[in-house]
């Protein structure tokens, strides 16, 4: 069901003093909506149902365990090491590029 601003015959035959800004507001959405300027009603949208799954719930794939294992060859060779106040910068050259 839409919305509109209805006259209320008491007042004069001019704008009215104060306009719903809420109500204006929720129009101009639905008028957007209608025209295609907008995708949706963001007022329209329901809550999402839960939260994303955290990285360590993902199952690991061959992709995932080869990059871990890629890491820790470059960190036992002391190709790879944390950013930290001794070393703020990443290497510079890499031995297998």
């Amino acid at each position: 069901m839409t919305e509109e601003f209805h006259r209320d015959r008491r007042e004069h035959g001019g704008s009215p003093d104060r306009l719903d800004d809420d109500k204006l507001a929720r129009l101009t959405e639905e008028e957007r909506v209608a025209a295609g300027l907008d995708d949706y009603n963001p007022d329209e949208v329901p809550p999402a149902a839960g939260e994303p799954p955290l990285p360590e719930d993902l199952p690991p794939t061959d992709q995932m365990l080869e990059e871990e294992a890629e890491i820790r060859r470059e960190v036992d060779k002391g190709e790879l090491r944390t950013i930290d106040e001794q070393h703020p910068f990443p290497p510079s050259r890499y031995e297998d590029s």
